[in-house]
């Protein structure tokens, strides 16, 4: 699995294990460690689709009612006479939540607290989240710097928290990660949450998820796509696969965009933008899962929807063998052609979100996109070739990323805005 922060990459870093009080929390040993050299021992004290947000210095708060209205249903009746809720209906049902909690933490915006004395050495745990970005993510590095300062710190810091999360099932010592572990994980998150966090890294997020109004749910939600990662390794079909693609993707846009902020002048509705950004982290995975079919095989593992390979009269035997034949391209050609749509949903989005925050997404978007283009290039063989996006388009995309985050917001009203 591959998680995706607009511009994620897979993780590779060590995992280890720290202990707190009587807790053993898996880490990855690098991202847990202090800068060295420093010679600090300090404690830390404790002090889908869109949110608004206040950023100091920023256009300032938004308030937005949600109307809690019923998605066309998809939900499907089970053997006990009891309504069993579609993949797709869960999730709209979290964004519905999302953008009606705003309102209420909107009435009471938290106060950002930094104990006197503490500020420089907050300063110093945003930056090591910025180098593990550069170190690990440099593509995704690069898009922060152009977004405003605090955004970007704030965006690194969810950056790391995510990597770590990946690197429990994901990382060389997943093997040895256990449903307790995760379990561990979680509660520290709680704490995190509550203003208790354990080292420098819990402390730049916490400080984040204090300064913009970011919920826990959708971080808790990638956990549970962790725990479903470590103990499914096939999806029957494409409502499974969005569950999951939910869990370890889309929350990333529904954590993101609170930090990005909508545009002042923006008439869309919250959850529109939830939506779009939920479309754009799903539609990444998606894309995620498309170019790494060869390298999940490897792994035993097949991330495709299972009845729609047997509707091409595909099964995991012909995965497993590597061969491009007819069936698989026409296989893919439908793989890609949804990926495409929910692109397309989320583009937009783009164009309702901050400013400062359109071009970096923007550009994130565009070259994920074209990554689509490249398996096609590839003759759909994601086998033994990897797509990748070359240096030479990416510094293409750039400038006409910028001139996409030209385009002004909404001006039209839409149905759930009062």
């Amino acid at each position: 699995m591959s998680l995706k922060l607009l511009w994620f990459v897979s993780s590779q870093s060590n995992l280890g294990f720290l202990h707190h009080g009587n807790r053993s929390l898996p880490c990855p040993n690098l991202l847990f460690q202090h800068r060295a050299g420093k010679g600090k021992n300090q404690r830390w004290k404790p002090h889908f689709c869109s949110l608004r947000t206040h950023v100091p210095g920023s256009e300032g708060l938004r308030r937005s009612k949600v109307k809690a209205t019923v998605m066309p249903t998809m939900a499907a009746t089970s053997s006990a006479g009891e309504i069993a809720m579609s993949s797709e209906e869960k999730v709209y049902n979290v964004v519905l939540k999302q953008a009606a909690l705003v309102n209420e933490q909107l009435r009471s915006p938290r106060v950002d607290v930094v104990v006197p004395g503490d500020l420089s050495l907050l300063n110093e745990a945003y930056d090591r989240c910025g180098e593990i970005c550069a170190e690990y993510a440099k593509t995704f590095y690069l898009g922060t710097l152009l977004m405003t300062p605090e955004r970007r710190r704030a965006i690194w810091a969810i950056y790391v928290w995510c990597r770590r999360t990946d690197e429990l099932v994901d990382g060389p010592n997943a093997p040895h990660i256990t449903p307790t572990a995760l379990d561990r994980w979680e509660a520290r998150l709680e704490d995190l949450f509550n203003g208790r966090p354990f080292d420098m890294l819990d402390a730049a997020l916490a400080n984040t998820v204090n300064k913009f109004l970011v919920n826990i749910q959708p971080f808790k939600d990638m956990i549970e796509g962790m725990r479903m990662d470590s103990r499914k390794s096939r999806y029957k079909n494409f409502d499974e696969l969005y569950l999951y693609c939910y869990y370890v993707a889309g929350t990333v846009g529904l954590m993101s965009v609170p930090v990005m902020g909508i545009a002042p002048e923006s008439l869309a509705s919250t959850e529109s933008v939830y939506n779009a950004a939920l479309a754009l982290g799903i539609a990444n995975q998606l894309t995620n899962i498309l170019r790494d079919v060869g390298e999940d095989a490897q792994r035993g593992r097949i991330y495709l929807p299972q009845d729609e390979l047997a509707q091409e009269g595909l099964s995991d035997e012909d995965i497993f063998s590597g061969k491009v034949t007819d069936k698989w391209r026409n296989f893919m050609k439908k793989q890609i052609k949804r990926a495409r749509m929910l692109f397309h949903e989320a583009e937009k989005g783009v164009k309702e979100l901050n400013a400062s925050s359109r071009w970096p997404v923007s550009a994130s978007l565009m070259l994920y996109k074209q990554i689509l283009d490249e398996i096609e290039a590839n003759d759909y063989n994601n086998f033994t070739k990897r797509a990748y996006v070359s240096k030479a388009k990416k510094l293409i995309a750039l400038p006409v990323a910028y001139v996409r985050s030209l385009v002004a917001p909404s001006t039209i009203r839409s149905s759930h805005r009062n």
